[in-house]
């Protein structure tokens, strides 16, 4: 073993230990042992910072603004509406969505389909009243085995049929992975919906809610029925149903500027009848989306989109001798002045008769506005009011919902052809979503999850050294010598161990390089089949449950699981025990040796 070669082990021991220990966060042991390589010599100075540019890490990146885009396009409220009830218990929840993660994955990048359905999961596990961190890692894990039915699913598939392709003359075909893949994500996702979640560690971050203000977010608020609307001639109480799922409560209803006495749940619906609502304001955007409402001032709505600018939602308390104080929206000018809309208005629970923009302002009202990207500061300062924490309210752009899906999808399904890299494919759509205003530019930086790619960007370097300096090549040569004279199940056991160990390690791109021609190697010296040791690789390779490092989904859940380094491998181990377990009889049935 060389010098350099006890240095990175070394060094990837301190690294895993300190990430264990979660005594300092991840991103700055990561980065602490990337400077420590560098300045020892075994990582190259010009290459120190190559992770940060790493298509690993870029894909991170974009997915987590790409997810953001279909947040605020509705095409997550579609979803949620459609498919997921957050009235389930958590168990039916993440058997549900380990399905749909397992079906979509298999046919589509299962990064791209992890990016799909993780907002969905997080809306829903805000809407029940849970942490996200309960149901994201079941879901990471399902779109990981979904991935390894067909060729397309996982990149692993794709190299070991490259490579199949170059060694031995003929690539595996799109359905070859069927039948092993099939096997061990069927058994996988059984043991995730049935036993693996209830493995998660329940620490605060996963097991809370999340939003520390929900208990001063119920506001009374104005939506209002557009010309042409579906709603015309419905009666009132016919949207009772909407409002229930999305955690609305109906009050009353405008006609003419004045509000009609009672409920007005026989009422039919005419253009321009404006709704009182009580509800918190993600759930006034998610009514407002699902039936195609407009803001109570629409003039102002529509000046406010000519522009071009993104809409975010605002909160505000009024203190005493605020500028808003004793007045109303509309006396003060505050859409005419600052080009915001007061969208709801929360007092103390106390009934509020008037419409919104006639209602008296009054000392310690919470106020939420609704305002262009950017000026959320100016329209504060300006009403002499406090603002309260920012909890990231945008607006949903429920007229682009189709237009992001499509976007989206054609970029999914031309990365999955072949036709662009899926790195290139993320950043059109990206692009695309800014050019519509479906994510401002403003915001676009606000949803990337800085601490993980600074994970990533430190620990590929140090991959790549490991490799580089002959690290990875003494694991194989170890491995061919501890495998003579075994059985070909034996053999085909350690090869998937080893390989899994590797995955945990490094990314499972980088494995299936190194662990793809050692099994072709041990299979020659061996005399049989190689097509059972490439399945094996290809299998093992996907199969990185233990960290968050070895697969990019694992990664993506990091930040908005509220987990921790050592969190992966309660649920993780058991996992890669059961696939191994399930995948070595399978791949002596379909690929005899």
């Amino acid at each position: 073993m060389t010098t350099d070669q006890i240095i990175l082990f070394s060094l990837f021991a301190l690294v895993f230990a300190g990430l264990l220990w979660g005594r300092f966060r991840y991103d700055l042991v990561a980065f602490a042992a990337l400077m420590a390589g560098v300045v020892l010599g075994v990582v190259d100075t010009k290459h120190a910072f190559d992770g940060f540019g790493h298509p690993a890490t870029i894909v991170v990146a974009l997915v987590l603004v790409v997810s953001a885009g279909l947040v605020r396009s509705g095409a997550v409220f579609l979803i949620t509406r459609t498919l997921v009830d957050s009235t389930r218990s958590l168990g039916a929840h993440i058997t549900l969505m380990g399905a749909i993660g397992g079906v979509l994955s298999a046919f589509m990048n299962n990064v791209a389909a992890l990016a799909l359905l993780m907002p969905v999961d997080i809306q829903t596990a805000r809407k029940a009243g849970r942490g996200p961190g309960l149901s994201l890692m079941p879901l990471s894990f399902a779109t990981i085995l979904g991935g390894m039915v067909t060729m397309i699913g996982t990149p692993p598939n794709i190299i070991i049929a490259s490579i199949r392709g170059e060694s031995l003359g003929e690539p595996f075909k799109m359905f070859d992975f069927a039948p092993v893949g099939g096997i061990a994500a069927i058994a996988g996702l059984a043991f995730v919906a049935l036993i693996g979640w209830r493995m998660i560690p329940q620490g605060e971050d996963k097991g809370a809610a999340g939003d520390p203000m929900d208990g001063l977010a119920q506001y009374i608020a104005e939506l209002t029925v557009p010309e042409g609307s579906k709603l015309i001639g419905q009666r009132l109480s016919d949207l009772y149903a909407e409002a229930d799922k999305t955690d609305v409560a109906i009050l009353g209803l405008v006609r003419k500027g004045e509000r009609r006495y009672g409920t007005q749940r026989n009422t039919k619906l005419a253009a321009g009848d404006a709704l009182v609502l009580e509800a918190a304001p993600d759930a006034l955007d998610e009514f407002r989306a699902a039936l195609k409402l407009d803001f109570a001032e629409t003039r102002r709505q529509e000046a406010l989109r000519a522009d071009g600018a993104g809409l975010t939602t605002i909160e505000v308390v009024v203190p005493a001798g605020a500028r808003i104080d004793g007045k109303t929206a509309l006396s003060i000018g505050l859409g005419w002045r600052q080009r915001t809309v007061l969208l709801g208005i929360s007092r103390e629970g106390k009934k509020i008769t008037h419409q919104l923009r006639k209602t008296e302002i009054r000392p310690g009202d919470i106020l939420l506005l609704l305002t262009p990207d950017g000026h959320a500061s100016d329209v504060t300062e300006w009403l002499g009011c406090l603002p309260l924490a920012d909890r990231g309210l945008q607006v949903t752009e429920n007229t682009k919902t189709w237009m992001a899906i499509g976007i989206f999808g054609g970029a999914v399904l031309a990365a999955s052809l072949g036709l662009i890299y899926l790195p290139v494919a993320l950043g059109v759509v990206v692009v695309a979503y800014v050019l519509t205003n479906i994510l401002s530019v403003q915001e676009l930086y606000d949803h990337i999850e800085w601490p993980v790619v600074v994970l990533l960007g430190s620990m590929i370097p140090l991959g790549a050294a490991l490799e580089s300096s002959g690290g990875t090549e003494l694991i194989a040569n170890s491995l061919t010598s501890l495998t003579a004279g075994l059985p070909a199940w034996a053999v085909l056991t350690v090869l998937m161990i080893v390989t899994m160990t590797l995955s945990d390690v490094l990314n499972n791109t980088a494995t299936t390089i190194v662990a793809a021609p050692v099994g072709i190697q041990m299979a020659q010296s061996m005399g049989v089949n190689p097509d059972p040791f490439l399945m094996a690789v290809a299998v093992a390779a996907s199969c990185a449950f233990l960290t968050p490092i070895g697969h990019k989904n694992n990664t993506l859940i990091l930040g908005p699981g509220g987990y921790g380094f050592g969190d992966y491998w309660r649920m993780g181990l058991p996992l890669e025990i059961l696939i191994v377990a399930v995948s070595i009889p399978s791949i002596l049935v379909f690929w005899p040796l």
